[in-house]
């Protein structure tokens, strides 16, 4: 087995795992969405009067579109498309419908999931002095060789990784740092559960 990944395990078994990960984590369940008014009085008005490609167009216009339906992400994109996908609109509407205009309010005003508020939670963690190092940025990085955290963002990470130490993959790095001469990189990621996504993830 992993040496850290052995060290994990005996750490999580061990200690307050999950208090101290809520330090790098703070995961708090923000309050409900603000919903604009002019929208949503347009979104009623549509609603009532079933104009149904009106009805999409506004709730478009929310942060959050009250159903999830995997046609949502395109008329996003490309709104002309509600004119020529009658069938599309009209099965979409048809779901609205039945839930009803306080269930699709429920449903538009819910709160971010926590899951979507920890990518930058890590680097301020870091940034905090909470490995007992101040991160700094490329210029003072690669100045000397004392230990040190690169600040920086996930793509000036990979291209310092690429060029100086060998990291031949297209993605971002959350964590690129030097202790005793020794580089550590590495990509932070919270799962919080097994299976499905976060084994694809992993």
């Amino acid at each position: 087995m992993n040496r850290w990944i052995k060290l994990s395990i005996e750490y999580a078994n061990q200690r307050s795992y999950l208090d101290d990960l809520f330090k790098v984590y703070p995961t708090i369940p923000e309050g409900i969405r603000d919903i604009n008014e002019e929208i949503w009085a347009d979104v009623e008005k549509h609603f009532n009067r079933k104009n149904n490609d009106n009805l999409i167009r506004e709730l478009l216009k929310l942060n959050l579109f009250p159903i999830k339906d995997s046609y949502i992400a395109y008329l996003k994109r490309d709104d002309s498309a509600i004119d020529r996908n009658p069938r599309t609109i009209n099965r979409i509407c048809g779901r609205l419908y039945e839930m009803g205009l306080d269930k699709i309010f429920e449903r538009c005003s819910e709160p971010k999931e926590t899951n979507r508020q920890i990518g930058p939670m890590f680097r301020e963690w870091l940034r905090k002095k909470s490995l007992g190092i101040t991160p700094v940025d490329l210029s003072e990085f690669i100045a000397n060789n004392n230990d040190a955290i690169l600040d920086a963002g996930d793509n000036a990470m990979m291209e310092f990784a690429k060029n100086n130490l060998g990291y031949n993959h297209n993605k971002g790095l959350d964590f690129v740092t030097r202790f005793n001469g020794k580089y550590i990189i590495g990509e932070a990621k919270f799962l919080t559960d097994f299976g499905g996504h976060q084994n694809a993830q992993f």
